[in-house]
């Protein structure tokens, strides 16, 4: 379980580091590339990175998540809110919720266009985490 938090901080890490190197990937300014248990996304005209390293996410994102375009950008983006909106909350409480679970903030911006993928990924991690963790950040939980 602590593997999978350091494997989420960085994955807040690449979210949070405005400033990362620009992605050397050539086929598009957005790639996602699934290696192992490791999926990284990438956007050099916002220049950000997301890494997601959590075993078991890429094959739980593969065969239990709904397909790409099912919700739509708003829908995702609106729930991402609420569920990072929650984690905050959380991390700043460590005598109530355990701070191996939720280490960091993180820093998700409504006013930036992240993007399909980047909010279809935080959407789907914060379903898996949920479900994985037995952890309701806010409301219903879909139990894919």
């Amino acid at each position: 379980m602590k593997n999978s938090i350091y494997i989420f901080a960085i994955f807040l890490l690449a979210i949070l580091g405005c400033n990362t190197t620009k992605s050397t990937m050539t086929s598009s300014d957005k790639a996602l590339k699934t290696q192992n248990d490791t999926i990284r996304i990438a956007n050099d005209e916002l220049q950000y990175e997301v890494i997601i390293i959590d075993p078991g996410f890429s094959s739980w994102l593969a065969s239990r998540a709904y397909p790409r375009w099912y919700h739509s950008q708003s829908y995702l983006e609106n729930k991402n809110q609420i569920y990072v909106g929650e984690w905050n909350r959380r991390v700043l409480q460590p005598q109530q919720y355990s701070p191996n679970l939720y280490e960091m903030t993180i820093d998700y911006q409504p006013n930036i266009d992240y993007g399909y993928e980047v909010n279809y990924l935080i959407y789907n991690y914060m379903i898996y985490f949920q479900n994985t963790y037995k952890q309701k950040l806010n409301g219903y939980v879909p139990t894919r």
